[in-house]
């Protein structure tokens, strides 16, 4: 009778280890099932992992096209006066780069690449004619233009010839604003 107990309690034992392994795998799977990731994004655990360049809880939304379009910039360099012009971005050739046209007052003759992660646009240091340029910025709410329209961005221009630097926050002087 003794070893006729021990076999039902062996038995309901791998049965109840059983049926939690199968739980646990079918729970730990359906974290997946039905979720869907746009643009070559992976489910893992429930959530999306999105490629570089794209952003969204389904990897939905391309990071850079908020960016893109034109920008009012107002700024007032460390070496330049205040000035007020327009600036246009485009699609660079990565997903995650950007080209800015007629920055500095379109002085530097030639489109600036940037690079963008989230809400940060990096501009790597880069040489266009005479000029040196390098900088950062941020991409913010603003009260007038709506959801990410306004532009935070700090850089410097570096001219090779007379070695002068002209800044705009980044190291010294005041940020450049740019808004949509």
């Amino acid at each position: 009778m003794k070893s006729r107990l021990q076999a039902v309690l062996l038995s309901a034992a791998v049965a109840l280890a059983g049926f939690t392994a199968v739980t646990y795998t079918a729970c730990k799977e359906d974290k997946c099932k039905g979720i869907v990731c746009a643009y070559g994004g992976v489910c893992n655990e429930g959530r999306c992992l999105c490629l570089p360049g794209y952003e969204g809880v389904q990897c939905e939304t391309i990071n850079r096209d908020r960016y893109k379009g034109v920008w009012q910039v107002a700024e007032d360099g460390t070496l330049s006066s205040e000035s007020l012009y327009s600036v246009s971005i485009e699609n660079g050739e990565a997903m995650t780069d950007i080209l800015v046209k007629r920055l500095y007052n379109d002085a530097l003759g030639g489109d600036v690449v940037a690079t963008i992660k989230g809400d940060t646009l990096t501009i790597p240091t880069q040489t266009l004619g005479d000029y040196t340029i390098k900088g950062r910025g941020m991409l913010l709410d603003d009260i007038y233009y709506g959801k990410h329209g306004r532009l935070e961005v700090r850089y410097s221009v570096t001219n090779n010839v007379t070695g002068t630097n002209d800044n705009f926050g980044l190291d010294s002087g005041q940020v450049s604003l740019w808004h949509k």
